[in-house]
């Protein structure tokens, strides 16, 4: 199996090297080899390589910034993505796709499945959504996976920016009233390369599979929840912190305004995603937990 992939260098994609890299002949493209910027240098170089799948981990995701830079957003995250779509479906190939929840508002008080009705509440949610749309248009073969506040050792994220604060601050202030699923960038990954190598084994669950799903960890949390738990564990560890869980206070969206406009409740259902494919998506705390104790490590 060639596996061409896209965004290689971003959070989600650089644990994709790693978990793709058994499949078969994996060619890896950052934004210098494979600039979405400019969607049609795009097309000939899914012509020129011919691979059995495309796997995009590249897109905007400054949400607060895509507010005053809709333009470039909605170049990367739909007119390059419709341009991978047709081109995937001219030559018979697989796209995988990731996606957000934020293209859904968040009135919801259950978690959302994959065909309730969208309608995002900012430039960065519509579009992705609007790449969403592209690719079921494009008729092809597609795993377009949603996730949600994603994470990962490498880059910057909320639970290392809480433990940075924890050890200036004795007491910290976070948003209580969003509540989501923290997911990381290497189960993400993980689940990307068990869908493709069951794909590619089972011919029936090929015809088939191809469609949206919800990949997240299972569970859910609120910002301040994910917060203290974060504290929690580093204390456990021996981090040096200022801060404690009972010194992380919650407030509302409201006392911490930002340029984007979040949906306050984020929580996706995975259950079509692990009964297709039968898989069992652990916790949230799982890989929190897993990466808490690398960055004790490190230091």
């Amino acid at each position: 199996m060639k596996i061409l992939l896209l965004g290689a260098n971003g959070q989600v994609g650089w644990e994709l090297q790693r978990a793709l890299a058994p499949l078969g002949q994996l060619v890896i493209c950052d934004r210098r080899s494979a600039d979405l910027e400019n969607p049609q240098a795009l097309d000939e170089l899914v012509v020129r390589e011919q691979p059995a799948v495309i796997v995009n981990a590249a897109a905007y995701t400054a949400v607060d910034k895509a507010e005053s830079d809709a333009v470039r957003a909605r170049k990367v995250n739909a007119e390059s993505v419709a341009v991978l779509a047709t081109t995937a479906h001219r030559l018979g190939v697989w796209l995988v796709h990731y996606s957000t929840d934020y293209v859904f508002d968040g009135d919801k008080p259950a978690a959302y499945v994959e065909d309730d009705p969208t309608a995002p509440l900012n430039v960065y949610g519509q579009t992705k959504l609007d790449g969403e749309q592209a690719i079921r248009a494009s008729g092809c073969r597609h795993l377009i996976l949603r996730t949600s506040w994603v994470y990962a050792v490498r880059g910057g994220n909320f639970a290392k920016t809480i433990l940075r604060l924890a050890v200036d601050r004795a007491e910290l202030r976070v948003v209580a009233d969003q509540v989501g699923v923290p997911t990381s960038a290497e189960l993400i990954a993980d689940v990307t390369a068990l869908l493709l190598q069951r794909i590619a084994f089972d011919a029936a669950l090929a015809r088939v599979a191809s469609g949206t799903y919800h990949l997240v960890a299972s569970g859910a949390t609120s910002w301040h929840g994910y917060a203290q738990f974060v504290i929690a564990e580093a204390v456990r560890l021996g981090m040096p912190l200022r801060a404690t869980p009972e010194s992380v206070h919650p407030i509302t969206s409201a006392k911490y305004p930002v340029p984007a406009r979040r949906p306050v409740n984020s929580r996706l259902d995975n259950q079509k995603l692990q009964q297709t494919f039968g898989l069992q998506l652990p916790a949230w705390e799982f890989h929190v937990k897993r990466m808490l104790i690398e960055l004790n490590d490190w230091d």
